[in-house]
């Protein structure tokens, strides 16, 4: 379970986020959705620990991220929005590296790897250094990385953002897959159909708020309007 309560984060003049509470459940997928510039990734940073708060807490399954970080941290898996590869090394070799870094022996970081390459389908690609890979193949490899040391709570910024077709469907029923084994899932699209398709729970973020919370039908309900993407206009008109 992912928790965050009355978060705030300015930078100089600009308030990025000025009151951000809500719960990522075990067992369901919960979206985080907002207009660009709407502090959805400053949101994420803050839950993962790359930025402190200005107010407010986060807890990783009750344990605070920013009071005691390495316990909260550990059980977390992140996707960011920069990917942070290091050039020289394979896909495989940065499974196994991130294996290390999270204390895995090596036959269980092996396995674990192996595993990751079939379920996202990188055996073409496994065994080349990612220097040169397309935005999809880097997205593979950072979803690998995020998932080897097998964490309960995943957090996702834009996990589709420049794969195909084939490679969308595999990384939403992977989402699917760790949902159905009790995970907590946190992500952040602008995609709409992505969100009406995976989310269990959505919550809505403009101008630094949570301006609606709830199911897709509850958010449909709140936004006056059948289709999801006619709702969320709606919401966002209303906040303004």
């Amino acid at each position: 379970m992912i928790e965050a309560n009355g978060l705030k984060k300015s930078f100089g003049e600009i308030e990025a986020v000025s009151d951000v509470s809500f719960t990522a459940q075990d067992g369901r997928v919960t979206g985080l959705l907002g207009p660009n510039g709407a502090g959805k990734s400053t949101t994420l940073r803050m839950i993962y620990g790359l930025l402190k708060p200005d107010a407010g807490a986060i807890r990783i399954n009750g344990t605070d991220v920013h009071s005691d970080p390495l316990p909260a941290k550990s059980q977390l898996g992140v996707l960011p929005d920069g990917h942070g590869l290091y050039a020289r090394l394979t896909a495989r070799e940065h499974l196994l590296y991130f294996g290390e870094l999270h204390g895995l022996d090596q036959a269980s970081r092996e396995a674990r790897a192996q595993s990751l390459i079939d379920q996202l389908d990188m055996s073409g690609i496994a065994d080349r250094k990612v220097e040169g890979f397309s935005q999809g193949e880097r997205m593979k490899v950072c979803l690998g990385r995020a998932l080897i040391h097998s964490p309960r709570n995943v957090v996702l910024d834009e996990p589709t953002n420049g794969l195909d077709v084939a490679s969308t469907r595999k990384v939403r029923e992977m989402i699917n897959r760790l949902r159905d084994e009790g995970l907590t899932v946190l992500f952040s699209s602008h995609l709409m159909h992505e969100v009406s398709r995976l989310c269990d729970d959505i919550v809505i973020i403009n101008q630094g708020k949570v301006i609606a919370s709830g199911t897709p039908d509850e958010i449909r309900s709140q936004g006056g309007n059948d289709q999801l993407e006619d709702a969320f206009l709606n919401l966002l008109e209303a906040s303004i």
